[in-house]
């Protein structure tokens, strides 16, 4: 069996080989102890502890429940993940109820540090030690369509807002009901903006406010929301920890700095929030009906041919939805047939006689997708590599050959997917494509096929959450 790409998105193998690590599974994670943990005072009291207690908030791209496995998932789950393996200790989540309560832990010693996608404000920088920014966000007004979604300043109070308790966006909002007459606002506790925004969704409220990411990551799930204003300026996310421990301050700076240097923020950022293009209500609408009454027929098929092949099985839905909409009676004008839209000639050499079947179906497709992937020069890395694989399945290994020779001719970098993904649409170019081995080929197809298989991969997994 292949290595899984899921440990890919996750980045451990990538951001091992740069940090030196010796291991690339996850970390264990530590049942809470019946008896209050005793405050270490250094780092290397810490390492010979082999734990790390990390406080945290409940929320999808905080800290949740893998539905699949039991195990903890999230954005900063894979963040702390990825750092306890450099440390080699394992990792003991405290989900607090709310901002106030986890910071409140975290200065009682309760954790080593706060991972909770916590936004460094100035009065929070002046009361906690926070590592270095792992991202930036703007905190924004988003709305639910069918009501009043204020695009200016001044029309903030007609809108009825609730936002998170303890939060900064209430600084935020204080700071514009100073300037505005009548902006009133509700107050809910939760361990993050997301409950909240889904009860924008239900009409419960016709706005609320939520960082950047969130936002988008929650449109992704909830369609009927859009955004309305940005209310801050670019502001740094970051991890607090406890100060009282020398040398994690420092371990935090290191390790962030490569975490930067590698590309492993860039990849898990890919993994929990796509790459999304233009925001399509429409397409957006569709895909979540059909996740709920076509993917249930197909899932335990795409699991099953994910098992035996280097890839999740929520690439391999996606990609199938892009191919499909997931209809197994789906055919081209061009005769490609199926689940996958298997050529004839493809889906004989794969050994598959029923195209549309979609056992066959799915299992050729995985099988044509492997053969690529397994084609792809050895110096192309990372996503990269399936990111070329994807694009050989849609436009032919050939062409991504071209490409490839092509990207050097203009001094480009062969190996990497975003000068490829910008070469590509030069195999239509007729000051280029002549002179290419396989002449002509739409080359802005297969960029827009990759882009859209990466949408829907983070569409499924955000509304499997």
């Amino acid at each position: 069996m292949g290595l899984k790409l899921r440990r890919l998105y996750r980045a451990f193998g990538v951001i091992g080989l740069a940090l030196g690590l010796t291991q690339c599974g996850p970390q264990p994670v530590e049942p809470a102890p019946a008896e209050p943990a005793v405050r270490i005072a250094s780092l290397e009291d810490l390492l010979i502890s082999g734990r790390l207690i990390v406080l945290t908030l409940d929320g999808p791209t905080i800290h949740t429940t893998d539905t699949d496995t039991g195990a903890p998932t999230g954005y900063e789950v894979d963040l702390v993940r990825a750092f306890a393996i450099d440390l080699g200790v394992s990792v003991r989540y405290e989900v607090m109820e709310d901002i106030e309560s986890l910071l409140a832990a975290l200065d009682a010693g309760e954790g080593h540090i706060a991972a909770a996608n916590l936004t460094v404000t100035e009065e929070r920088a002046r009361l906690h030690a926070f590592g270095p920014a792992y991202r930036t966000v703007r905190e924004q007004l988003v709305c639910n369509d069918n009501g009043p979604v204020p695009t200016q300043f001044d029309r903030l109070p007609e809108a009825r807002i609730v936002a998170l308790e303890g939060s900064s966006y209430l600084d935020t909002l204080q700071t514009h009901a100073r300037m505005l007459g009548g902006l009133v606002w509700d107050e809910a506790g939760a361990g993050s903006a997301m409950p909240l925004l889904e009860q924008v969704q239900a009409d419960r409220y016709d706005c609320t406010l939520a960082d950047s990411h969130l936002a988008d990551f929650a449109r992704r799930r909830l369609p009927d929301l859009v955004v309305g204003l940005d209310l801050s300026e670019e502001q740094s996310l970051a991890w607090a920890y406890d100060s009282e421990i020398d040398g994690l301050g420092e371990a935090l700076e290191t390790w962030f700095a490569g975490a930067h240097a590698t590309g492993f923020l860039e990849e898990l950022d890919e993994r929990w929030f796509g790459r999304f293009g233009d925001f399509d209500y429409v397409d957006i609408a569709e895909f979540i009906n059909r996740v709920e009454t076509r993917l249930p027929e197909y899932e335990a098929l795409f699991r099953l041919a994910a098992d035996d092949s280097p890839f999740e099985w929520e690439l391999i839905a996606a990609q199938s939805y892009q191919e499909s909409h997931w209809d197994p009676d789906a055919v081209s004008a061009t005769g490609v047939e199926g689940l996958m839209m298997l050529t004839l000639s493809t889906a004989e050499r794969v050994g598959i006689e029923d195209r549309t079947d979609p056992r066959q179906s799915i299992e050729g497709g995985v099988a044509y997708l492997s053969d690529l992937y397994r084609r792809v020069p050895e110096s192309v890395t990372g996503q990269d590599r399936l990111w070329f694989a994807l694009a050989a399945y849609n436009v032919g290994m050939g062409h991504m050959y071209d490409t490839r020779a092509l990207a050097e001719r203009l001094g480009r970098d062969k190996n990497s997917w975003a000068d490829l993904e910008a070469t590509l649409p030069l195999l239509s170019d007729p000051e280029y494509y002549p002179s290419l081995r396989y002449g002509y080929a739409r080359g802005y197809e297969p960029v827009a096929y990759v882009q859209k298989v990466r949408e829907y991969r983070a569409l499924l997994e955000a509304n499997r959450l």
